[in-house]
């Protein structure tokens, strides 16, 4: 785990004269990498690395590094979980290593097999690979997008990094706001595919390679894409059997490190999943950090969690972050995750984070378990939609009545907190097509333009912002409503929060690994017939039949899906956290920023007008202006 860069130019240019840009890139990213720094530059190229030690803590796994002849580099940032797998059959077909890293076997596959080694990989990873004999280089990214890469050309010279603010670190690349960006993450407060909130700033889609010679890109190849067909003809005992070995697999392969390991624990099924297994899989007790917040039960699902570290005899660690902690670090914050992001939870993520830093330095995480397993409140609520159409119709989906009114009533107490978005998502439009209604329940462009300038919402492009989003959902006919929802947000919701567990992560030297979306499990989920995931919108079905018995049962049937709520509301009441709102927003750079109406930050900043999630969004967004686009 660590951080990379990389400059490229004609191969007739020295990659020495871009050694001083790539350490003031390599500066901007320090945080990413505390146990040493590289560089290698040849003919039309400098690479740069800052390393996080994990396996081989020997400079065996110092980075940039170099096949034995010299002709292949790489900079490399993540986990290869099967490199032990692969280090064998190289070694079979007759390659020596020097090391034990994960890198040095990467490096080795790809100077054996070329680009056929990409969808070969198992892990997170995005790396910079460079040929000298060929003077072709690659920016490869892992299949589900957790590790991050961006590219953006800079005259004729092309800069590549794990952040963004590695890339402005040029002094030539511009700070500026892409308008159609801009647009869709008002609407679904992340921006879609290889967009970013900055002009000119791309990033390499999760499961693609791009080659490129010099300062020009030359291909962008999709290496892998989920894959949902072929699994109608499973049985579903043959489902649970292969979905727990994989997911079994997948801990003991995340299980391998050469410092402390522990896991993340939030009382929801997914993180007690993963201890689950980790426990049962270590030699020793595990450590397990939860976060929760000291301003009442709404705000603290940790007594879930006691209870699944008491059954594990897992060592537990208490995080209570404070109002005053949010109000010191909310600058930082944006600083550090480059582009707002959609929800105060990356606050008590970031404090959890901090926390287990001190004990551990690699940490397991349950990302991934919604969008695999059909685990969120509007899956729900769209086959509620579909369920009185077919009631009304005599419709059901493809035959299969995946959810119908009779079956789907034992599972609607999972949505009583969300009466207020049926309400709006019943307004108008019902039993339209089935993407027209996934998007609207996911677009929060109609929140936000309550508190937008009147200009700012008549320029934004909604229409081009919904032919995007239709043509990634209907791109591919996949028979089944929750796959469509699924492929969506595997594609595009999913990588947005693996961004923010990279940056909260990363901040502290910390390493966190995803088992639920280990490709092999990924693969077996995909394939499984809807029934199987989602049949009378049962969220999570077969991951809770395959845990029955293992994972303790409060936990195991609990309903009452809670995220990670932040106390925004009685924090506004009175205190620090009120005093910092109070001042961002009647601040005169925020009044004149030409973005919010006056009427809406009035609001915002009433103590009585319950839009906290409206709150978040202007904070989150006007602190992101100060940090990135004022200071240029």
């Amino acid at each position: 785990m660590c951080g990379l860069v990389g400059v490229f130019a004609a191969n007739d240019a020295s990659g020495d004269a871009f050694r001083g840009i790539v350490a003031a890139m390599l500066e901007a990213i320090a945080h990413r990498g505390p146990n040493g720094s590289g560089m290698a530059s040849g003919p039309g190229f400098c690479l740069g690395h800052r390393r996080l030690s994990i396996i081989d803590l020997s400079d065996g796994g110092a980075q940039p590094m170099a096949t034995a002849d010299g002709r292949h580099l790489i900079v490399f940032n993540g986990f290869i979980s099967n490199y032990l797998d692969l280090r064998a059959e190289l070694a079979g077909r007759g390659h020596s290593f020097r090391g034990t890293s994960d890198t040095e076997v990467l490096l080795e596959m790809l100077a054996a097999d070329g680009a056929a080694a990409f969808p070969r990989l198992n892990g997170m990873f995005a790396f910079l690979w460079v040929d000298r004999a060929s003077g072709e280089w690659w920016a490869v990214r892992d299949q589900l997008g957790v590790k991050p890469l961006y590219l953006a050309p800079v005259g004729d010279i092309l800069l590549a990094g794990s952040e963004i603010k590695a890339l402005l670190a040029h002094p030539a690349l511009e700070a500026r706001l892409d308008p159609m960006a801009l647009g869709e993450y008002l609407t679904f407060q992340y921006c879609l595919e290889d967009r970013t909130l900055f002009g000119g700033v791309r990033k390499v889609e999760p499961g693609t390679a791009v080659r490129g010679r010099g300062g020009e890109i030359l291909e962008t190849r999709r290496y892998w894409a989920p894959d949902f067909s072929g699994g109608e003809a499973m049985a579903e005992d043959e489902a649970l059997e292969a979905l727990t070995n994989a997911l079994e697999r997948s801990i003991r392969r995340n299980l391998r490190s050469d410092v402390r390991l522990g896991t993340h624990l939030s009382g929801g099924l997914d993180t007690s999943v993963v201890a689950t297994l980790a426990a049962q899989a270590s030699e020793r007790p595990i450590e397990v950090f939860c976060g929760r917040f000291a301003e009442g039960p709404a705000y603290d699902e940790s007594r879930y969690a006691r209870r699944v570290a008491e059954s594990l005899g897992a060592v537990y660690h208490d995080v209570v972050p404070t109002a005053a902690e949010f109000v010191a670090l909310m600058p930082t914050l944006v600083r550090l995750l480059d582009e707002p992001v959609a929800g105060p939870g990356v606050f008590p993520q970031y404090m959890v984070n901090k926390a287990a830093a001190e004990s551990v330095t690699v940490l397991l995480g349950g990302q991934g378990g919604d969008e695999l397993f059909g685990g969120y409140a509007r899956y729900l609520i769209a086959y509620l939609e579909q369920a009185l159409k077919g009631a009304i119709y005599g419709t059901q989906e493809s035959g299969h009545y995946l959810v119908t009114l009779e079956n789907v009533i034992a599972s609607l107490p999972m949505i009583k907190d969300y009466v207020p978005l049926l309400r709006q998502f019943w307004q108008d439009g019902l039993f339209d097509a089935m993407g027209a209604r996934y998007f609207r329940l996911i677009n929060r462009f109609a929140q936000a333009e309550a508190v937008l300038d009147p200009d700012v919402v008549s320029a934004a492009d909604r229409e081009a912002v919904f032919s995007r989003f239709a043509a990634i959902f209907d791109g591919q006919p996949l028979g089944s409503y929750i796959n469509h929802m699924v492929r969506f947000d595997l594609a595009n919701s999913l990588p947005a929060l693996l961004q923010v567990e990279d940056r909260v992560s990363m901040a502290h030297g910390l390493e966190v690994r995803v088992p639920l979306i280990d490709i092999e499990v990924v693969d077996i989920a995909t394939r499984l017939p809807p029934r199987f995931k989602f049949g009378g919108g049962d969220s999570k079905r077969l991951l809770r039949r395959a845990f029955r018995g293992r994972v303790v049962p409060e936990v195991l049937d609990r309903r009452d899906k809670m995220g990670f709520p932040v106390p925004l509301g009685p924090w506004m009441a009175a205190g620090p956290v009120r005093e910092f709102v109070c001042d961002l927003l009647n601040s005169r750079s925020c009044r004149e920023r030409g973005l919010w109406k006056r009427e809406g930050l009035d609001a915002a900043i009433a103590t009585d007008s319950g839009g906290f999630r409206q709150t978040w969004g202007i904070l989150c967004l006007e602190l992101w202006f100060r940090e990135f686009l004022d200071c240029r």
